[in-house]
């Protein structure tokens, strides 16, 4: 088994997500366990977690667990990772992600220098922020579900530019999620309010998280210090 302690570390707080008696087994091996409750995926689905190639998924029940079981027989990490593939092997009937996972160490950030304002998860302009990005990029990056102070670049005439905050899952992880406008992306401003909302996360002793599909997003996580371990599918099985 590996021994970094990132890897062992975000192993047990997704092992305790899901729910049920579970571990991650050996990189390149799938372990499958019932878990209704599973924490990995919305309830009744299936969820795949894929971390440092290990792969841990649950099942609402043990019909599909059975099922998921022989899809992943072969080659565990290809159909945990590839839904056109999971597809072929599942009767599928819908689908979220694969989304990447990316966490940071202590002593990890590599933090931005750049002043930032932090505001109340409830002032109105993130609210406008989030109309000006549109209803699909908003709900992508969470921040309406945040639980900690939002840290933000302002313009001059004090419109929210981008914001991050943090969610607080179960067991200690702090769950990113940052939004830009998108007539200001490339600029460097997701990084300058997410280096301050992941010093936050740090400081209160969570794991920060940073889940993405889109490239642009997964650069800044990289550019902060975010080391990218795997992946998370989440499947409805009929």
């Amino acid at each position: 088994m590996t021994n970094d302690a990132l890897l062992h570390e975000t192993w047990r707080r997704w092992e305790l997500l899901a729910d049920a008696p579970a571990t991650f087994p050996a990189p390149g091996r799938a372990t499958v366990v019932v878990s209704p409750n599973s924490g990995f995926c919305p309830p009744g689905w299936v969820g795949l977690v894929t971390l440092g190639g290990a792969v841990l998924a649950t099942a609402p029940d043990e019909r599909r667990a059975r099922l998921l079981r022989a899809a992943l027989h072969e080659q565990p990490d290809e159909p945990a990772t590839d839904p056109d593939l999971l597809r072929t092997l599942l009767p599928v009937t819908g689908l979220l992600g694969p989304a990447a996972l990316a966490y940071l160490a202590p002593g990890g950030l590599r933090p931005h220098p750049a002043t930032v304002h932090q505001l109340p998860c409830d002032d109105a302009r993130l609210c406008d922020l989030a109309h000006r990005t549109g209803a699909a990029d908003a709900e992508e990056s969470g921040l309406a579900g945040l639980t900690s102070p939002v840290f933000t670049v302002l313009a001059e005439d004090g419109r929210v530019l981008a914001a991050c905050g943090y969610r607080r899952w179960p067991f200690g992880i702090a769950h990113l999620g940052v939004l830009t406008d998108p007539a200001h992306r490339g600029h460097g401003l997701a990084r300058r309010a997410a280096s301050a909302a992941a010093r936050h996360a740090l400081a209160a002793g969570l794991l920060p998280q940073w889940r993405a599909r889109v490239p642009a997003s997964r650069r800044v996580a990289a550019r902060l210090g975010f080391r990218e371990l795997g992946t998370q599918l989440s499947v409805e099985v009929g």
